[in-house]
Formats: C-alpha cells, sequence, structure tokens
C-alpha cells in the first residue's frame, strides 16, 4: 500500500471516530443536565474515543505504576503535542485542563467541547480564580483531572517550568497529585530522536492538519507512561515548592530525543 493511500485511509478512521465522538458529546449536551452527571459522562466519553484513537495512531502505551482506577487525583505530566494526551486519556476516564485559546480553534474547539475541557484564560489572570473552583470541584465529585502544568507543548529536548497557581487545586480538593511521565521509546522501530521528532511531537507554530497528518503517516509509536509516587499537597505548603518538586520528579524521568 502506498503511502498516500495508507494516510488517507487512517486520516478517514481518525475523522470517522471524532464525528461519533462530536456526536456523543452533542447527546450528552442535551439530555444530561445534572453537572456531576455530565462531567463523569464526558470522561467516560474521552476515555473510549483515546482507546480507539491509540489505534489510529498505531499507539502502543505501555504503562507503568498506574493508580487505581476510580482514585481521583491530578494527573499532572510533560506535554509533547496530542498525542501524549491520546495517551494518558487511554488510561483513565479523565478531564483535561486546556486553554481558551484552544476552545478558539476552529474543530479542535469543538473536539474539546465534547469532550467536557475544563478551560483556563491564560490571557486574563483574573479569571484563575473561577477555573480553580472548577478544577477542585470536578476533583472533589471523584473525578481525575489531567493538568500539563508546561502549559505549552515542546519539541522532546526538554520538561518546561511548570506553572504554578492551578496546581494547588488538589489540595484544596484533599487530593492526591498522581505524577507522571510520557516518554516516546521508538517511531518505526528506530529510537526517538531529532530526524523523527517533528512526526510525533506538535509545538511552537506547526499547525494542526501538517503535525496530524505526519503522526498517521508512522505504523507503530511506541510510548511509555510512567506513574512516579503519589505527591499529597496540603494548603501550607508553597506553590512553588510543589511545582518544583513536581518538576523536579518528571524532569529526572524524562527520556530527550536522542541527536545524530
Amino acid at each position: 500500500m502506498n503511502k498516500f493511500v495508507y494516510v488517507s485511509a487512517r486520516l478517514f478512521l481518525f475523522l470517522t471516530y471524532a464525528v461519533a465522538f462530536s456526536i456523543r458529546g452533542s447527546i450528552i449536551h442535551i439530555t444530561v443536565k445534572e453537572p456531576k452527571l455530565r462531567k463523569i459522562k464526558f470522561a467516560h466519553l474521552q476515555y473510549w474515543i483515546d482507546r480507539l484513537c491509540c489505534k489510529s495512531f498505531g499507539l502502543s502505551i505501555h504503562v507503568k505504576n498506574a493508580p487505581p482506577q476510580g482514585a481521583p487525583g491530578l494527573l499532572i505530566g510533560n506535554h509533547m503535542g496530542f498525542l501524549d494526551i491520546i495517551g494518558i486519556g487511554s488510561t483513565r476516564p479523565v478531564l483535561f485542563v486546556t486553554s481558551q485559546e484552544m476552545r478558539e480553534t476552529p474543530f479542535l474547539g469543538l473536539l474539546t467541547e465534547m469532550g467536557g475541557c475544563i478551560y483556563v484564560e491564560r490571557r486574563n489572570r483574573s479569571a484563575s480564580r473561577h477555573e480553580l473552583h472548577n478544577i477542585i470541584e470536578s476533583l472533589q465529585n471523584g473525578l481525575n483531572v489531567c493538568l500539563f502544568p508546561e502549559a505549552v507543548s515542546h519539541d522532546g529536548s526538554v520538561v518546561l517550568p511548570f506553572k504554578r497557581t492551578l496546581m494547588s487545586a488538589a489540595a484544596y480538593a484533599q487530593v492526591p497529585i498522581y505524577p507522571y511521565v510520557f516518554n516516546f521509546k521508538t517511531i518505526n522501530g528506530k529510537v526517538f530522536s531529532d530526524r523523527n521528532r517533528d512526526q510525533v511531537c506538535w509545538y511552537g507554530n506547526t499547525p494542526f492538519l501538517k503535525s496530524l497528518l505526519a503522526a498517521l503517516s508512522i505504523r507503530k509509536i511506541e510510548c511509555e507512561i510512567k506513574f512516579l509516587d503519589p505527591f499529597y499537597p496540603t494548603l501550607d505548603m508553597e506553590r512553588a515548592f510543589v511545582a518544583d518538586e513536581m518538576h523536579k520528579r518528571i524532569s529526572a524521568e524524562f527520556r530527550p530525543y536522542v541527536t545524530h
């Protein structure tokens, strides 16, 4: 099968999943009025679609030390693009925290809406208290919430510094932080390197469609998600201490791309 036909077939499959996801999400929006139940259904919908999308992208994920299913907590990990979102979303029902800018992005905004994402407005810090409340409420309702504290995705060279504010939601909700590390291991059987990183990382000003097609052209991507020891924050801990501790733990286990 030539590359064009192969990528086209996988793109069609991905778009089919996206349409099914949007339809099911719309039904939840219309029929489920109780906020807690709606969030639960969105989290399970996200789990369902991410497991399907792993097949679309040939994503093989090895999970280590996963916390028990049903144990609410704030998941915190490194971020290199949409593949790590699909990866962590395939491990358990979860609500993702994403930016208001993403909500305003055509196509991706619709998908995040249908997935019940919690939005943060990074362009206006005065909104942070309301956003923090939304995360706390979800955690208190027994849901897992996933936060990418780098705030932007990167090229796989280093874990960027962590933003501090939203991590305090775990302390207010009295739930643990579940730090994890997402590592690409091999791309089509070759080690993750500067030669293939742009096929799996979505960062900078790269258009989403270009990155999507690049990822769909790969036959197999091997990844590892390693959960680290749970961290139990308290309200008397400095936000800087919590952010720095999580960054230190995750950075220690992160494996950057190999330079040739």
